[in-house]
């Protein structure tokens, strides 16, 4: 319970930022270049920062890296109001986005190790709950935002109420310390092979739920030619299937284990992208990008999970493959765009259907290595070590 609380805690810095995004534009009088300039800022922060959670993780012990990354996100809450200009905004988010990234990998890594604790699957119940906590903090910051409520004051006031919260919660958490004997990790490590190849998979998941969050409502209105309010659904139902379908993810992958898990879910998927690239119409649209956030929604928490298993170091390996996801997520969105520039929005997302595929093909890469078992016979023409 303390580990999921904490993965809505994170999440619902992300959902509250998200609501006060337009405040910040109009309070510094950004365009529209500018402020995405400063919105790839988060991303960067996140790349850089994350192979540093293992080192931290190693020194302190995940309880007390846990509190210290979970605060420190919680509280870079308020930086990008308080930003006077746009050099100060972009700043504040490289702050933003690495306190979250090395956060991200730690409760990754404790959630791993109350799974294996537990002796079953709860990642994806863990991102689900991730997923509920942005929900939450967009609640509270609608109203908020159309109460014209200063974004100083509402982020301010998130934040210091999710220090103080998460600290609390963070007391709960596994106390986790590496053996007397174990190395200490590196500063600053390349992610490992094994973690790049399981990144390939969260590559393509991220992929497609970067492109369909930030593109889905652009295609309902200009494709499908929907109504704004209509095309607003697309996300709506994008982003409620695939947080539901995570809470409901670790009951699938204890049925069918991860890999045809993460392989049903890319043919899911992949229908989805097919209904969406042969629909002129918004109803079928709609359910395309829905059952697109269904087939990827465990497709991040089982290469969590999976990084986690592959090497002696957990958090690096965890680093590695968030390394990869959050480069997809920075490039996915512009990839669409440039794409539909040069074609047509359909072509983009023909791209999407493609990747979700290698879902389908690729699955195989989250599958446990198997166990030595010291004194086991070799098997039979292999000399015995």
């Amino acid at each position: 319970m303390a580990i999921a609380t904490i993965f809505a805690v994170h999440g619902a810095v992300q959902g509250t930022f998200a609501t006060r995004i337009p405040w910040i534009k109009d309070h510094l009088g950004l365009s529209a270049g500018a402020l995405g300039i400063a919105l790839v800022c988060p991303a960067i922060g996140s790349m850089v920062t994350m192979p540093l959670a293992g080192r931290l993780m190693h020194k302190l012990g995940s309880r007390t890296a846990m509190r210290l990354l979970l605060a420190l996100w919680c509280a870079a809450l308020s930086l990008p109001a308080l930003a006077p200009g746009l050099p100060w905004l972009c700043l504040s988010l490289l702050v933003f986005g690495g306190s979250a990234g090395m956060a991200d990998v730690v409760m990754n890594a404790i959630g791993l190790e109350v799974e294996e604790h537990k002796g079953k699957s709860i990642m994806s119940g863990l991102h689900g709950m991730w997923s509920v906590g942005t929900l939450v903090g967009a609640a509270i910051g609608v109203p908020a935002a159309h109460a014209g409520l200063d974004g100083r004051v509402h982020l301010g006031a998130v934040a210091a109420f999710l220090v103080v919260f998460g600290f609390l919660v963070c007391a709960k958490v596994p106390d986790l310390h590496p053996a007397a004997d174990e190395d200490a990790p590196p500063r600053f490590a390349l992610p490992p092979r094994a973690a790049l190849v399981i990144g390939a998979i969260g590559f393509c998941g991220v992929f497609a739920e970067g492109g369909s969050a930030d593109w889905c409502a652009v295609y309902l209105r200009d494709v499908a030619n929907a109504s704004p309010a209509v095309a607003a659904l697309a996300y709506t139902a994008f982003s409620c299937t695939m947080a539901t379908a995570r809470l409901l993810g670790d009951l699938a992958v204890r049925r069918l284990g991860a890999v045809n898990a993460i392989r049903t879910g890319g043919v899911v998927a992949t229908a989805g992208g097919l209904l969406v690239v042969l629909a002129h119409a918004p109803a079928p649209a709609i359910a395309g990008f829905a059952l697109i956030g269904v087939g990827i929604s465990v497709v991040v928490p089982l290469c969590f999970a999976a990084a986690g298993r592959s090497g002696p170091n957990p958090s690096q390996a965890i680093a590695g493959v968030a390394t990869v996801t959050y480069t997809s997520g920075l490039v996915a969105p512009a990839a669409i765009g440039g794409i539909a520039g040069a074609t047509s929005l359909t072509a983009s997302f023909c791209l999407v259907t493609v990747l979700t595929l290698g879902l389908v093909v690729g699955a195989g890469v989250v599958r446990p290595a198997p166990v030595k078992v010291a004194g086991s016979p070799a098997p039979a023409g292999v000399p015995a070590e």
